[in-house]
């Protein structure tokens, strides 16, 4: 997996627009994924799904505590991207309290898809999710690839966490 190019995709996002006023000021805003990350080193980790109980008491709140180590071994921005929609994304967000890693809407599963990271998880009721994976993205390119074991759409109701852990990922950064 280390030195791919991440996918050549468009997530449709939402940004605040306080020109439109009233009590949406949001529009949709395309973010494309290489134009975003194009000369940048960022971390991007990604998670079955907001509000799901791993991804929002583990996971995303320790990459927000880690955030400032992450910047200071080298990186950019932090990027949690999850196959569910701008709203979904945006109230997680909110309700984690959120103030440093940016949230990223797959809502389609286009990226997670192409990354090969697509499952299915039909059997809880979610359908096509991420496996829990995370990684270290410089100008584009895949330079560490932090997965966790045993991807699978096979019914079986495992969600690891440890490998994809952002201590790891500053490990990584750190001894580069």
């Amino acid at each position: 997996m280390l030195e791919r190019q991440i996918p050549d995709v468009i997530l449709k996002t939402r940004v605040r627009d306080d020109a439109i006023g009233g009590d949406n000021p949001f529009r949709w805003q395309d973010l494309h994924v290489r134009e975003e990350f194009a000369g940048r080193k960022v971390v991007i980790f990604s998670l079955p799904g907001a509000f799901t109980p791993t991804c929002s008491n583990e996971q995303c709140p320790a990459f927000e505590l880690l955030y400032d180590d992450l910047r200071e071994a080298g990186v950019d921005e932090v990027y949690c991207l999850s196959v569910n929609d701008a709203f979904v994304m945006y109230q997680w967000g909110r309700h984690l309290g959120l103030s440093k890693v940016r949230l990223l809407p797959d809502g389609s599963g286009h990226f997670t898809r192409r990354m090969g990271m697509l499952i299915d998880k039909e059997h809880l009721g979610f359908g096509l999710r991420s496996w829990r994976y995370a990684m270290i993205v410089d100008d584009n390119r895949v330079t560490g690839w932090f997965e966790e074991p045993g991807i699978n759409d096979l019914g079986v109701d495992e969600d690891p966490y440890g490998v994809s852990s952002p201590q790891n990922v500053l490990e990584a950064l750190r001894a580069a």
